[in-house]
């Protein structure tokens, strides 16, 4: 009996040490040495299939691309062979001997590790050609620049930024997102739309690219000295080709992700001269013409006049302010009306700004609007230039005479008219006598009045209780009164998402947002709860029809993806009516 025991342990640790001798599971990296801005390829791979792969915390690196697994299984000479790998692309965080740690992996009902790696990261070198390492192909394809008109421009100068991302010809990109988006911190600033990217062909440090426009923006800088335009980051999905061939005979694609930047830029901008800058000088800097307008030069007392103060041109329109009229005090002026007419290109702003001033004389006489200047820095001379509009004459025709003393009217006196004499008739424009009529006698219970006021109340009663009777059938309509609460429902969530039609990323993320508020409304769970399986086992427990619940979890799958796919309006239509349309069909069916 003992004998049997010792055999089958025997035979038991036998086939034990076959099944461990049989399995491989092991690191490999693509280099022990390089460069601390190079990157580093390692696989994790094993003979047999396994679950529950755990690599290592990689913490002295950053993890650019992976894990990705790829499977080899053939058959050669009538004996089998299989291959699994998972890979990793990494870039150091420091200089130095850096040890990887085992990975782990479960087989059977077995664990197992692989050895611990040591690699060494030495100071940056000039990356290698290295055609298989496809993070490196990626890193050395694609540059995302940002080109500027000018590094150095005047305070209140206009100059644009285009960012244009440059891609070899032999590689691809599938879709990208903004990691990091500049603040134009002391910059005035207008982003620019770029409608559709379209695909150009243009060189970059000498060699043959594509490349697309992906912002544009106007800056006007609001300080002098060094300032800084805060780089563009993008994250990537990119498409490498590889030695490797597809069923085809075709280069098989391998897809890695690339973050780019395009880098900080420094203005050196110069402050306007002090020589010979005006006193009355607010800060307009371009190409300006100035005007005053009244529309019109001849009225009565108590009518009105429009005057409008007017600057038209390239610069900064909106960035100074309009030289104020001084009118006599005679005149009554109301506070101006600003107005901008104003577009922005990449050429700056152009277009006029404007103050109208309502005016409103009080007496007889001519008033003189002095004349008003306007001064600008040219940029094309670099040199003040003032502007000035010439007098203008209002003359009141008619109206009461001002027998105030001074001169604060500044009314123009006429020198053939001889001086007012005072008499018993000058206040002979006051009516002393009201011409009063007499009402005539009506008997009020006879009139229309009397009548109208007996009957109205009489044919209210009527059209109440028709009321009444509508609101007591709407209310019995417990259908339609599900239907529009569900309508109010989807629109009360939804308007927000509505806000940001045009707006891929924001209308995504209020769409989502609008989704799971209506969820957390009706079904009363937490955020901690939002998985796709448990909103769908929820909503079946609720009775909403399968179709309904497999398109309401297909539209939240959908906002997921669209933030990092390229969508048109159209489609954002589209997803917002399919959003609102679910949300009703759900507020209907569920119980």
């Amino acid at each position: 009996m003992n004998t049997l025991k010792h055999i089958t342990i025997l035979f038991i640790l036998l086939t034990s040490s076959i099944t461990f001798a049989q399995v491989k599971f092991e690191t490999k990296v693509s280099k022990t040495k390089f460069g601390v801005n190079e990157r580093l390829r390692i696989d994790f791979v094993m003979n047999k299939d396994g679950d529950n792969f755990n690599p290592p915390d990689f913490a002295n690196f950053t993890v650019v691309a992976g894990p990705n697994t790829s499977v080899s299984n053939s058959w050669l000479n009538g004996k089998h062979s299989y291959s699994k790998t998972y890979s990793y692309f990494l870039a150091p965080k420091r200089k130095g001997k850096i040890k990887i740690n085992s990975a782990t992996i479960e087989i059977g009902k077995n664990i197992f590790k692989t050895k611990a790696v040591t690699v060494e990261v030495t100071n940056a070198v000039k990356r290698p050609n290295d055609p298989d390492n496809v993070e490196g192909v990626a890193s050395e394809s694609i540059h995302l620049v940002a080109e500027v008109s000018k590094t150095d421009p005047y305070l209140n100068e206009a100059i644009t930024v285009v960012y244009k991302l440059y891609v070899s010809t032999d590689i691809g990109v599938s879709n990208w997102r903004e990691v990091d988006n500049p603040r134009y911190n002391d910059f005035w600033s207008q982003k620019i739309d770029v409608k559709g990217l379209r695909i150009q062909n243009g060189k970059y440090k000498g060699k043959d690219y594509r490349y697309v426009v992906l912002k544009k923006a106007v800056l006007y800088p609001q300080k002098s000295g060094k300032l800084e335009i805060e780089p563009l980051t993008l994250d990537l999905t990119v498409e490498v080709p590889t030695r490797r061939k597809n069923i085809f005979g075709g280069r098989h694609m391998a897809e890695v992700n690339r973050t780019v930047s395009a880098g900080s830029r420094t203005l050196n901008v110069k402050p306007l001269p002090e020589k010979g800058q005006p006193d009355d000088f607010t800060g307009a800097v371009g190409d300006f013409k100035f005007n005053v307008i009244t529309s019109k030069s001849e009225l009565n007392a108590s009518e009105s006049l429009q005057a409008r103060v007017e600057v038209i041109g390239k610069g900064n329109l909106k960035l100074f302010e309009l030289p104020k009229l001084t009118l006599p005090s005679s005149l009554e002026v109301y506070e101006p009306e600003h107005n901008e007419n104003v577009r922005t290109n990449l050429g700056g702003m152009q277009g006029s700004i404007s103050d109208n001033y309502t005016i409103i004389p009080q007496y007889r006489g001519k008033y003189p609007i002095p004349s008003v200047s306007f001064s600008y820095f040219d940029l094309q001379t670099e040199t003040y230039k003032r502007v000035s509009s010439g007098e203008i004459i209002i003359d009141v025709i008619e109206g009461p005479i001002n027998n105030s003393s001074g001169d604060d009217n500044l009314a123009i006196a006429d020198s053939n008219k001889k001086g007012i004499t005072l008499n018993s008739d000058q206040f002979a424009f006051v009516k002393t006598e009201a011409n009063l009529q007499p009402i005539l006698k009506n008997n009020f219970f006879k009139s229309a009045g009397f009548w109208s006021s007996l009957l109205v109340p009489f044919l209210v009663i009527p059209l109440a209780m028709f009321y009444r009777k509508k609101r007591d059938e709407r209310n019995a309509d417990v259908f339609g009164n599900k239907i529009r609460k569900a309508d109010r429902l989807a629109k009360r969530y939804l308007s927000e998402a509505k806000k940001s039609l045009g707006n891929k990323e924001a209308f995504y993320i209020a769409l989502e947002k609008a989704l799971h508020n209506y969820l957390k409304a009706k079904l009363r769970i937490e955020t901690s709860d939002f998985s796709k399986e448990k909103i769908e086992e929820i909503l079946i427990e609720r009775q909403v029809d399968e179709p309904t619940v497999i398109e309401f979890i297909s539209i939240l799958e959908h906002c997921e993806l669209a933030r990092y796919t390229p969508i048109t309006n159209v489609e954002m239509q589209q997803d917002y009516e399919k959003a609102a349309s679910t949300i009703s069909i759900i507020d209907k069916e569920i119980k």
